[in-house]
């Protein structure tokens, strides 16, 4: 089978907004290709091990790659994700060179370009992140999350979702309810039922993103500890949880803080990122305006992460 794989060239910032675009047009798996990583001193307080191409690297900004199937590809579509890449300047962030690129590659390169970036990952000092297709023997006390991204996004190799993990593995209590907002592969949904929480509810919009989380749920064997359906974002939800988690673009988070506030208990705990400095004033005055405190932030490479309780 042949594949389209699609690249743009953007900024740090804009990069989460564009594995988002890329998605809506069908984008199966991806590969970030970020220029600071060869200069990044890496931390080693979590035994990661990373073994970079510089020849893999753009001289600047992100690269980031996206795969389509041949028949999904349709004239005019390189025009029209340029135009969305230039567009994400009216949301505030920097588009970059937004230069999008197409060919035409055979489904073993396709698994080669994408699958040779993704190895265990150790996230926190419980948690790793490991691709189903390979083997890992883990540490006394060690939990692995088996994950097969399919057409999702959310590996643990990104900087927003290895943040939401560590603030995951500090907040879940046992038998905690938990509601994870947009779960994509359901790595943090995954993440809470192995840390004990009672019940998980993992929504996502996308049709695609939800068997997807299904699959690795069953892989994870948390299957009776997660419910996952489509749903658009927290409309309609009755249920009340302990904590509420989003990985999500800035300007979607702010619309999950207005609902958190209604389907979080009293002192329940709400997790934010995907967004970058540049947005960070407007989420947290978002968090304050509907009754949270913020009582952490952590950040990596310039992408954030709040936690923030509610006091109503």
């Amino acid at each position: 089978m042949q594949w389209i794989e699609i690249e743009v060239l953007t900024s740090r910032e804009a990069a989460e907004a564009a594995s988002v675009i890329f998605e809506r047009y069908g984008a199966t798996g991806f590969v970030i290709q970020d220029s600071s990583d060869l200069q990044r001193s890496w931390e080693s307080r979590y035994g990661e091990i990373y073994e970079l191409n510089p020849a893999d690297y753009p001289e600047t900004g992100v690269r980031l790659k996206a795969y389509l199937p041949v028949a999904a590809w349709g004239k005019g579509m390189l025009g029209q994700l340029a135009a969305e890449f230039k567009g994400l300047i009216k949301f505030g962030l920097d588009p970059g060179p937004a230069r999008v690129e197409a060919r035409i590659i055979n489904e073993e390169d396709w698994n080669d370009n994408w699958k040779k970036y993704y190895h265990p990952v150790k996230v926190s000092e419980r948690l790793t992140v490991k691709p189903s297709w390979e083997d890992y023997t883990p540490e006394d006390g060690e939990i692995v999350i088996a994950l097969d991204p399919g057409q999702a996004f959310g590996t643990g190799t990104h900087p927003t979702t290895a943040l939401c993990l560590q603030a995951l593995e500090q907040l879940v209590k046992p038998g905690a309810t938990v509601a994870d907002v947009g779960c994509g592969t359901a790595i943090l949904a995954i993440a809470c039922a192995k840390l004990g929480a009672g019940s998980v509810l993992a929504l996502d919009l996308d049709p695609l993103a939800v068997q997807v989380a299904r699959k690795n749920i069953e892989l994870n064997g948390v299957s009776d500890r997660i419910s996952v359906r489509v749903n658009d974002l927290l409309a309609g939800i009755e249920e009340k949880f302990d904590l509420v988690v989003a990985n999500i673009l800035a300007e979607i988070v702010v619309k999950v803080i207005k609902d958190a506030r209604r389907v979080l208990k009293p002192g329940g705990n709400i997790i934010v990122s995907g967004f970058t400095r540049g947005r960070e004033g407007q989420v947290c005055q978002e968090l304050q305006d509907n009754g949270f405190k913020i009582v952490s932030a952590d950040s990596s490479k310039d992408w954030l992460v709040l936690v923030a309780e509610s006091l109503v």
